[in-house]
């Protein structure tokens, strides 16, 4: 009979071992600990891991602490981190259509994005990208309208003339600020508070959870509702990662991810109806916009020769019910 002390040995020893033969996985984003983004990637973690009963461990660093945008999608090659949120745009350096995604006044409102969410033509799109870098879109979760703030109100494109804006460090961003004669100026996105602060640029434009996560309110004293793009962003798992896993936990990890997306996409579109009476409460002005001048400054560029996608999937998109 083995006495207490082998007992307890032995249970150790097997759970050290299960411990160690358990599959690592980093997960890196630029969001804040509470953001949406980041609740949802603890979650889809803590899923996986409940799910595969221990065989795969997901780690979730938020804030921009494994890279920015660009070194997240240049790790996912160089082995660096497994997982991450990416823009569209972000993505789109690497396979150009599916910056689609991410374009100033393609999708008329939420439920259009959502609708193109669950397309035929999002999944060519994410297949694209997969052949294309061998990387894989786990799923898209909505990111929020973006809009613009400053210490004045924007309400017509004129108004935007020489303003110096932050945007993230990917071309197709630029698009919306030019067309309105704004000076774009790429930032990586835990340095803009203090540039605002500072008065190294006039203003920004991200989706509202985004403008109270970073509390950009703080040092920027108006909102103005411009909704220039219905955001989002891929979830992709390196190629590498993904070759780890058998296909039953491949479809394991879509499955969560995916519902990790629906309920993440549903949580940040709550939540932009319920921050504007917040922000006034706050003492920040917001300002409704007639979007359509700035739609009418962008619409020639959506089809011209530089963008990355085809007239026909502009087309597609546009005609998603």
């Amino acid at each position: 009979m083995k006495t207490r002390l082998q007992l307890t040995t032995l249970l150790f020893a097997l759970t050290t071992s299960a411990f160690a033969s358990a599959e690592e996985f980093s997960f890196g984003h630029v969001y804040e600990a509470n953001h949406s983004h980041h609740k949802w990637a603890l979650w889809a973690a803590d899923e996986i891991e409940r799910r595969s009963e221990g065989r795969h461990h997901i780690e979730v660093f938020p804030s921009s602490q494994l890279g920015n945008e660009v070194e997240l999608n240049e790790g996912l090659d160089l082995g660096m981190v497994d997982i991450i949120y990416t823009g569209n745009a972000f993505a789109g350096n690497y396979y150009p259509p599916i910056a689609l995604g991410s374009a100033p006044f393609v999708f008329r409102d939420f439920d259009h994005w959502l609708a193109y969410s669950q397309s035929e033509l999002f999944e060519e799109l994410a297949q694209g990208y997969e052949e294309a870098t061998g990387h894989v879109p786990l799923s898209l979760t909505y990111f929020g309208q973006r809009h613009v703030t400053a210490n004045r109100p924007i309400l017509t494109p004129d108004d935007m003339q020489g303003m110096k804006i932050r945007v993230p460090d990917a071309s197709l961003l630029l698009m919306f600020p030019r067309a309105v004669g704004a000076n774009p100026t790429p930032l990586a996105f835990a340095e803009v508070y203090l540039a605002l602060q500072q008065g190294v640029i006039d203003g920004q434009e991200n989706p509202l959870p985004v403008i109270e996560t970073m509390k950009f309110y703080e040092v920027q004293s108006d909102i103005s509702l411009t909704g220039h793009i219905f955001d989002s962003q891929p979830t992709i798992i390196s190629g590498d990662a993904w070759a780890r896993l058998s296909p039953e936990d491949q479809a394991m990890f879509r499955e969560v991810f995916s519902e990790a997306a629906k309920q993440g996409s549903q949580d940040i579109h709550q939540q932009e109806q319920e921050l504007v009476p917040w922000f006034e409460e706050q003492g920040v002005a917001v300002h409704e916009v007639d979007r359509e001048p700035f739609a009418e400054a962008v619409k020639p560029l959506l089809t011209g020769n530089d963008v990355g996608w085809s007239v026909e999937q502009y087309e597609r998109l546009e005609a998603i019910e």
